[in-house]
């Protein structure tokens, strides 16, 4: 016998996109011969498009909902392939542990966030530790080096409240099948993200409102007892017999520390130096370097949509791959921010870095996205495991060359990149400003034949890609972390015991989902580590 208050999930329910979201009850209520009133509790659990076809552009739904008599509507329909019983997934629910050990967290991203929420549903109070600073000062670093070129080298892009992901689209999906996902979406809920985000199918918070989430972040912490510290870098490590016994924070200050979640970020170079000068195992670990493509976005709309505006429909995205047999290396889109704008994203003098962003709305009117290639670590000088990062610099300080020494980035046609007729003045959102490059200088001819190769197999995938209004500027270095910080099944360094590497910089995420994650796990095995169940 069902409980009364059995909930349903159904799939695959598909709407025109002009169709009003109001009248997807209707559509469930005649699919199972119910009046609309008998469909109770109704709810949308993930919406897509579908645009296939353009001349039949669909919205596809997964919803959830109850009616007044559950087992009898179960009799009748339960062969239904797209519909099944909900299975409600509770929220964690840690229990409370007391331990009189020294707990810190350094880097304030979406890894060591996570992790700091996590340790504090079990009662405890880490230490937070993050070089650069809040998030409403952070932006006014940022911004005073895009319109001046005055980089500050511990609050910028990469560095300061939030980490790198403030400055995103705001991505929040992944390929990791975790239930701890909807418990991330519904905490970001909770701190003033978009309720939209727990639905829809590529979910996205926005940079503009990622500055707000964090504020109240922070606020929650504080209250539940946590210290936050920025402007504070990790600069050292004090052992004892090969384990942590403190931390040295901006070359002289010392916290007793007797576990260290270390979420820095993929751009801590001078942490990973550090680590590496006092024996931390780390390996190398392959990447991805490019440029960043720019098209107007009503051009990227009118390729997926058939229709280059029209407010029912989202900004378009696109996703693309291509994979060179003879060589093993591939050419991909990543990190694509439809109605975004191109962003500098320097972490280091004379160096110049692109990313991309968009706000909430994606209403800038133009689409980018990364155009990478595969490095190899045979691609590497050396065998050091910081001989990734050597790569990465060495491109970054011919871009800053390329664009004039001051921050302004080398761009170029992709017509011309490509080596073809057509092309014409370029704009680009990039600020501080452009100058006409030829990119091909700037990477190794590896990285632009995989490139220009997969430029031509995107036009074939999405025809108008390859186009007079599009522009390439370089350069993307800093797709992923350069080196993996290697840990054992415990979380914990193979070399430091205390040290628990974590996220994206010590080389387990890809982002702002999988970064959260593995704080998370990390958390929680920490917490085991002190005598949770």
């Amino acid at each position: 016998m069902l409980p009364e208050k059995t909930f349903f999930l159904l799939r695959n329910i598909c709407a025109p996109y002009t169709e009003n979201e109001a009248e997807v009850p209707i559509r469930v209520a005649r699919l199972f011969s119910l009046n609309p009133d008998e469909i109770l509790d109704f709810r949308i659990v993930r919406k897509g498009v579908d645009a296939r076809k353009k001349s039949k552009i669909l919205y596809v739904y997964t919803i959830e909902f109850r009616v007044s008599d559950a087992e009898r509507f179960w009799l009748r329909h339960s062969d239904s392939p797209d519909l099944k019983i909900s299975e409600k997934i509770s929220s964690p629910n840690p229990e409370i542990l007391t331990s009189t050990k020294k707990i810190a967290i350094v880097g304030s991203g979406p890894a060591g966030l996570f992790a700091a929420l996590r340790l504090a549903e079990y009662g405890l109070t880490p230490l937070l530790l993050e070089r650069g600073r809040p998030v409403e000062e952070r932006i006014h670093d940022v911004n005073r080096f895009w319109q001046d070129g005055i980089l500050n080298e511990n609050s910028n892009v990469q560095f300061g409240e939030g980490g790198a992901g403030t400055f995103s689209d705001g991505k929040l999906t992944t390929r990791v099948k975790d239930q701890n996902c909807g418990y991330i979406l519904r905490r970001l809920v909770e701190f003033g993200a978009p309720p939209e985000i727990e639905w829809l199918a590529k979910p996205h918070v926005g940079s503009d409102r990622l500055r707000a989430v964090l504020v109240n972040v922070r606020k929650y912490l504080l209250q539940k007892g946590l210290e936050i510290r920025f402007s504070t870098k990790l600069t050292g490590l004090g052992l004892i017999n090969s384990g942590l016994q403190k931390v040295i924070l901006n070359e002289k200050d010392e916290e007793s520390c007797d576990a260290l979640i270390l979420a820095p970020g993929h751009s801590a170079r001078d942490t990973y130096a550090m680590l590496h000068s006092i024996g931390v195992t780390m390996e190398q670990k392959p990447f991805a370097v490019g440029f960043r493509v720019e098209h107007p976005q009503e051009l990227i709309n009118f390729i997926q949509y058939g229709i280059a505006s029209d407010v029912r429909l989202p900004a378009a995205d696109y996703a693309l791959a291509w994979n060179d047999p003879a060589t093993g290396r591939s050419a991909y889109s990543f990190c694509m921010c439809p109605g975004g704008e191109v962003i500098a994203s320097s972490s280091e003098n004379d160096g110049v870095v692109v990313n991309g962003m968009s706000n909430l709305k994606r209403d800038s009117g133009f689409a980018n996205s990364a155009l990478v290639a595969t490095v190899k670590t045979s691609d590497f000088s050396g065998s050091s495991p910081l001989a990734g990062i050597e790569f990465q610099r060495d491109l970054e300080r011919s871009a800053f060359r390329a664009g004039g020494n001051a921050y302004k980035a080398p761009a170029q046609g992709l017509m011309e990149f490509m080596k073809l007729k057509g092309g014409r003045d370029f704009k680009s959102s990039y600020l501080p400003g452009v100058t006409r490059s030829q990119l091909d200088e700037l990477v190794p001819d590896y990285i632009t034949k995989t490139i220009r190769d997969g430029i031509t197999s995107f036009d074939r995938k999405m025809r108008g890609f390859l186009c007079a209004e599009a522009t390439l500027v370089g350069v993307e270095s800093r797709t992923s972390a350069p080196l993996r910080i290697l840990r054992g099944e415990d979380f914990q360094s193979l070399s430091i015991r205390g040290l628990y590497p974590c996220g994206e910089g010590a080389g387990y995420a890809g982002g702002i989902m999988s970064a959260a994650l593995d704080g998370i796990r990390v958390a929680d095995a920490l917490a085991k580590e002190l005598g949770a169940e």
